[in-house]
C-alpha cells in the first residue's frame, strides 16, 4: 500500500462520513415533511365538513333575515295603516267631539256665569 493508495482511502473514508453526517439531517427533514402532510391532510379532512356546517348556517341565517324582512315589512305596513285610521278618527270624530265639548263648556261658563251674576245682585241689593 502507497501512501497514495492510503490518502485515497482516507479520502473515501471521509467521504463516507461526510455523506453519513448529511444523510442524517436529510432524513430528519423527512420525517418533518411525512408529519407535515399528514397535519394538511387532517386540517383538510377537517375544515371540509366545517366550512360545510358553516356554509349551512349562513344559508339558515339569510332564511331566517328573509323571513325578519317580511315580518318588518309587515309591521310598517300594519302601522301605517293604524296611522290612517287614527287620522280617519281624528277628521271624523274628532272635530265633532271639539265642537261638542266647546259648547258644553260654553254653557257650562254661562249657567255658573248667571248663578254668580245673580249672586251679586242680590248681595248689592
Amino acid at each position: 500500500m502507497s501512501v497514495g493508495d492510503v490518502a485515497g482511502l482516507i479520502a473515501a473514508l471521509a467521504f463516507v462520513l461526510l455523506v453519513g453526517l448529511l444523510a442524517v439531517p436529510l432524513l430528519k427533514l423527512g420525517k418533518v415533511l411525512d408529519e407535515t402532510r399528514t397535519t394538511i391532510r387532517g386540517i383538510s379532512e377537517e375544515s371540509v365538513p366545517l366550512l360545510q356546517e358553516v356554509t349551512q348556517t349562513v344559508t339558515h341565517t339569510n332564511d331566517q333575515m328573509v323571513k325578519v324582512d317580511t315580518i318588518t315589512t309587515n309591521v310598517a305596513q300594519v302601522a301605517t295603516n293604524v296611522s290612517a285610521l287614527t287620522a280617519l278618527f281624528a277628521a271624523t270624530l274628532g272635530s265633532p267631539v271639539v265642537k261638542v265639548a266647546a259648547f258644553t263648556y260654553g254653557v257650562r261658563q254661562a249657567i255658573s256665569g248667571r248663578s254668580t251674576g245673580a249672586g251679586r245682585l242680590r248681595r248689592k241689593g
